[in-house]
């Protein structure tokens, strides 16, 4: 079974907890590192706990959600070793994975809808990573930024 930490802020907790149950109907352990209520909250907090629950080997990959997708997906690339990539359709969910490896996905609650955000879920989480000599160049002179790599 596959383990996927899962973090949210406020702008997000609706849409997690339907993502959560879609995971969990699925066969795969959720880590629920998001908030669970309307309260503001600090994004960055969370992405960091979700993402380091994938560089601690806890889980074996994460979902992250803010009301763009944009802060907390920067907030989860700041740990290094993290590659979160964006996604707003299942093209993209598909080429972060196969090109990127990307151990991490970010969604906006407010600018993708419920269903897109499953579908892009679920190609996530299915697809895998291509492979490719140029990829693996690429991803491993990403890891020599952040420092993950020597």
């Amino acid at each position: 079974m596959k383990k996927v930490a899962i973090a949210n802020d406020h702008a997000a907790t609706d849409m997690k907890k339907e993502i959560v149950k879609m995971l969990e109907n699925e066969g795969y352990e959720v880590l629920n590192f998001g908030t669970d209520t309307n309260d503001s909250v600090d994004y960055p907090d969370y992405a960091k706990k979700a993402a380091d629950a994938v560089i601690n080997g806890d889980a074996d990959c994460g979902i992250v959600i803010c009301g763009t997708g944009i802060g907390i997906s920067i907030a989860a690339n700041k740990v290094p070793g993290i590659r979160c990539g964006l996604c707003k359709d299942v093209t993209d969910a598909r080429l972060t994975r196969e090109h990127n490896d990307a151990n991490m996905l970010a969604m906006g609650a407010r600018t993708t809808g419920l269903e897109t955000a499953k579908d892009i879920v679920h190609t996530y989480l299915t697809t895998p990573f291509s492979q490719g000599a140029n990829h693996i160049r690429r991803i491993e002179k990403l890891g020599k930024l952040d420092g993950s790599i020597q």
